[in-house]
């Protein structure tokens, strides 16, 4: 990957889209290159699709849950993680290190869907206990990772020499 393949995906990333002439206006690299490269970002696994993203609130799932899991499993946290996966309106799960098993984000469309989330959670065998946290507000949802970055951080970082 090269500077231009940087400057490519933050512009994907600032601009919302991956059309080549609206990528050429942002960083001049001509459209030919554009698609060139951006064939060969999808080979590398890099840009992994074409999907339009949506606005959740806009949809209407417009309460957003963050809920810590602590679990007893005493096999392989896959088995929890299935579970956690069924669980309906989970967009995210990780798994992470401490006290906390996991840490599930959540996007509902009202209040009783809450209730219900917590009933789903603690109704899984491994759960011992959740801790939620309902979010008032979002300040940034970034959804590509690297719309915070500054273009010369991802060049001097990612670019290889």
């Amino acid at each position: 990957m090269d500077e231009r393949d940087i400057r490519i995906l933050k512009a994907i990333a600032d601009l919302g889209t991956g059309s080549p002439d609206e990528l050429h206006e942002e960083t001049g690299i001509p459209v030919s290159t554009i698609h060139y490269r951006l064939g060969n970002l999808r080979e590398e696994g890099i840009i992994e699709n074409d999907l339009y993203d949506f606005d959740l609130s806009e949809l209407g799932l417009d309460v957003t849950v963050l809920v810590e899991v602590l679990s007893d499993y005493s096999d392989d946290h896959e088995d929890v993680l299935e579970k956690l996966r069924e669980v309906e309106g989970v967009t995210q799960i990780f798994s992470t290190m401490g006290e906390t098993d996991f840490i599930a984000i959540a996007r509902l469309p009202g209040s009783d869907a809450v209730e219900r989330l917590i009933r789903d959670f603690e109704m899984i065998e491994e759960v011992d206990r959740t801790n939620s946290t309902y979010v008032i507000s979002t300040d940034r949802d970034f959804t590509r990772g690297i719309e915070s970055y500054d273009l010369e951080t991802l060049v001097e970082t990612l670019v290889e020499e």
